[in-house]
């Protein structure tokens, strides 16, 4: 095993040795089997490198105090992940095999979950079109991926209040396309409009919606959250914003624990300015606050500029779900045994 840094872990590639790779032919999957990280070997002439047939999915493995190994809502990626395959033409992965698949790679890639409260296990399942073809039409064959890195805080500086900026001049998805999927082509896109924010000197992204330019859509690979008068607020699913599982678990935890409102509403994006408490929500960013948003050169401090009471104290509590810490009234912990 590669010696790892635990008390500095980024969010970067830091591969774990073993992948699972199982492929999709004459009309049915493979068992699978567990190889060796490394380079995969594709057609000049495959789909997903011509038409950008792919999806992927975002997930972790946590160690829990008591040295167990856990997941958070697996089958409700894989759940999402064919939805997406369906949108995208592409053969569905029976749920359990998908979970099962992972279960067995963290087994094997066990030494590479980070210790207890030093960072995650990030999880990377990918299905694409490898097979050739050059009209466009789907694949006749698949490839299904999963690889897994140790990571730490998705933005830098950990659980500190990141700085926005609101871009009417570029978008996500528009409705009726690809933005409630995690195709691969949706993150491509997202790439020019971050470095752009990047260099005005911000953290990330706040999209709006295609139509009109006035309702908040998400926070570049994340869900957004604005907490007002008790009252939380998230952009509804209208087809172009991903269905987020961290977005799911907080709008339960928020009515549950706290005693919030939560609603799924257009949010116009001059009424975040006034907000109480803003935050984004991921597998990657898990409950990430927001200190300050920027629109047209003005930017506007929320709260006091530090992460709110509410914000930290969902933190706390999914956080403890995900390591066994806290109640779990919803079944989302998912031991690996």
């Amino acid at each position: 095993m590669k010696k790892i840094d635990w008390d500095n872990l980024g969010f970067d590639i830091n591969a774990a040795e073993k992948m699972f790779v199982a492929n999709y032919k004459d009309g049915r999957w493979d068992e699978g089997e567990i190889v060796d990280y490394g380079k995969i070997s594709i057609y000049p002439s495959a789909v997903v490198l011509n038409y950008g047939q792919g999806i992927f999915e975002g997930m972790k493995a946590y160690r829990t105090k008591d040295g167990r190994i856990a997941m958070f809502r697996p089958y409700d990626n894989a759940k999402r992940l064919n939805m997406g395959c369906e949108r995208l033409c592409m053969p569905t992965i029976d749920e359990d095999f998908f979970v099962k698949s992972i279960e067995s790679l963290l087994k094997v890639n066990e030494d590479y979950i980070p210790p207890y409260g030093k960072g995650d296990l990030y999880i990377r399942p990918i299905l694409f079109g490898s097979g050739e073809m050059l009209g466009v039409n789907p694949a006749t064959e698949y490839t299904f991926i999963i690889y897994m890195s140790p990571v730490g805080p998705y933005f830098k500086g950990g659980f500190n209040g990141i700085k926005l900026e609101i871009r009417k001049d570029y978008h996500r998805a528009p409705l009726y396309g690809s933005g409630g999927i995690k195709a691969i082509g949706n993150y491509a896109v997202s790439l020019y409009p971050k470095k752009v924010v990047k260099r005005n000197g911000y953290d990330e992204v706040i999209y709006l919606d295609a139509k009109t330019s006035t309702y908040i859509e998400e926070v570049g690979s994340a869900n957004f959250f604005m907490l007002k008068d008790g009252v939380l607020s998230t952009p509804r699913l209208s087809g172009s914003i991903l269905p987020g599982i961290t977005r799911d678990s907080v709008l339960k935890i928020a009515r549950d624990v706290f005693g919030l409102t939560p609603l799924e509403r257009d949010i116009r994006y001059d009424e975040i300015y006034d907000a109480d408490e803003l935050f984004c929500t991921g597998t990657a960013a898990v409950i990430t606050p927001i200190s300050l948003v920027a629109y047209d050169g003005e930017e506007h401090t929320i709260g006091d500029g530090r992460p709110g009471e509410i914000t930290k104290k969902m933190y706390d509590e999914l956080k403890g779900i995900q390591l066994g810490e806290k109640e779990d009234r919803y079944g989302w912990f998912y031991e690996v045994k």
